[in-house]
């Protein structure tokens, strides 16, 4: 039985903490940002406003001495829809709550009335003033990773309602007034929620749908964006906690290590803020290596001609004796590998990388085969420098001098130190290059259509990288 209660603890941890997995791409919008994107909401809503289709509508009325009689509004059309003050703010574990105050709406149309034999027509115009509308937004993740929303509540109120009414018999319809002010306040009531519901379900939801759930690198790698749960509200912004994971295109495997816990400052100063975990760079150092895409080559075909250390038996064989006896007269080649995949750290104000590396020379055979001739190991401090753009986060690596040891020889022994110069200029001139050649190519942001970041600020923090930014949309 302590067994069984044992084992069921066991399980009872794992499957708690496999549900709370850290992201590795948190994208955090301020009130800032959410104020812009109200800015932007409400022009959009109240265009589909102002198309509102409002429908005929029709009564009796009983005047005293007069008796019974009939009349009718139509031909209504919105000549003028105005939204001057509205508000959007987070509501903790909730959602968003959008309040929208002072509006006003004006409007004319065709009024027709009819008492026995008595008939009039005429025009009318209407003006709505003091338009409240409380609208709560839910925030959710659908199945594919991407973001929703939805709205959860809606209320609209009007405060005051002005009829004027022109033709001969407007006397009559002056009568009822509130009765007919009722009826107008009623019909735009009911049709502006609707209208709202529609609005956010046909223009913001298919905004959102465009976050890219998987972004491609090139070839070989991609990013995984999806979200790992429904965006989390908060007082003062909401975030969105994205897996944040690089992959092999080919043959998705699951990484052997977990993100960190993101911690971010107080900082509100912009629209929105993104942590990038170093997970988030470390997966793609996995994908890459596992897939065999870091490893590099030297040939003398690349040494610059003013370079006297040629890549060449003769050349080393000055150095190593063995290397020209063997294989006389013949070009050589250099191989730079990783043993396992390089490790990025990021602390305040540093990214750094201590990789392993192991340099295996070549002779190349007439045949074009090669004949081993050593492998050395080598290590290096490597400071990382990275930068953001609108679209994508960039990188470069500077080494400092490197330390070798030779780990295999097939030429026998030989003094290491006599490869210094040659072996640190292949490296910070060749093979250096080509690394950060890759790395200018830079991995995608995860960016909705049509927004672009702006006054992009970038600061390394405890295991990862505070990306800073204001947003342009259209």
């Amino acid at each position: 039985m302590a067994w069984r209660l044992a084992v069921a603890f066991m399980v009872a941890v794992y499957v708690e903490n496999a549900g709370a997995i850290n992201p590795g791409f948190v994208v955090r919008v301020t009130n800032k940002g959410l104020d812009y994107a109200r800015q932007i909401g409400i022009t959009v809503l109240q265009k589909e406003l102002s198309t509102i289709k409002l429908p005929d509508f029709s009564g009796t009325f009983h005047i005293k001495h007069l008796g019974k009689g009939y009349y009718s509004f139509h031909d209504l059309v919105i000549r003028n829809f105005q939204l001057p003050s509205s508000q959007v703010e987070p509501v903790p574990n909730v959602g968003l709550k959008l309040s929208i105050s002072d509006g006003f709406v004006q409007l004319d149309g065709q009024w027709h009335v009819k008492k026995s034999f008595i008939k009039d027509h005429g025009s009318f115009d209407l003006k709505v003033e003091g338009l409240s509308v409380s609208v709560g937004l839910a925030l959710g993740s659908d199945s594919s990773g991407r973001p929703t929303v939805s709205a959860a509540s809606c209320s609209s109120h009007i405060s005051n309602v002005r009829v004027h009414i022109s033709g001969k018999l407007s006397w009559l319809l002056d009568l009822f007034h509130k009765k007919i002010d009722a009826e107008f306040r009623k019909v735009m009531e009911d049709k502006i929620c609707p209208v709202v519901s529609e609005s956010i379900n046909s223009k913001l939801q298919p905004i959102l749908q465009t976050l890219p759930v998987t972004a491609k690198i090139d070839h070989i790698a991609g990013v995984d964006y999806s979200l790992l749960g429904p965006p989390i509200a908060t007082a003062e912004s909401v975030d969105v906690n994205l897996k944040g994971e690089c992959f092999d295109l080919a043959h998705r495997s699951t990484v052997p290590f977990p993100p960190p816990a993101i911690a971010f400052p107080v900082d509100h100063n912009l629209m929105v803020y993104c942590g990038v975990s170093d997970y988030f760079f470390n997966t793609a150092s996995f994908v890459y290596q596992a897939a065999g895409a870091l490893i590099f080559n030297v040939t003398d075909d690349m040494i610059p001609k003013d370079f006297q250390m040629r890549l060449n038996t003769s050349t080393f064989g000055s150095l190593i004796p063995q290397v020209q006896k063997m294989y006389p007269n013949m070009l050589m080649k250099l191989m730079m590998s990783t043993p396992s995949a390089p490790v990025l750290k990021i602390t305040p104000g540093n990214l750094t990388i201590a990789p392993a590396l192991d340099f295996q020379a070549f002779a190349i055979l007439p045949n074009s085969s090669l004949a081993p001739l050593f492998l050395l190991g080598v290590t290096t401090d490597v400071s990382a420098k990275i930068a953001v753009n609108s679209t994508r986060i960039v990188g470069s690596l500077a080494l400092s001098r490197l330390q070798m040891t030779l780990k295999h020889s097939d030429v026998g022994p030989f003094s290491v130190a006599l490869l210094d110069v040659a072996v640190n200029f292949y490296v910070s001139n060749i093979l250096l290059p080509q690394i950060n050649g890759k790395l200018e190519r830079g991995f995608p942001l995860p960016l909705l259509d049509h927004v672009q970041l702006t006054d992009l600020i970038l600061k390394p923090q405890q295991d990862f990288l505070q990306l800073g930014a204001n947003i342009n949309y259209g």
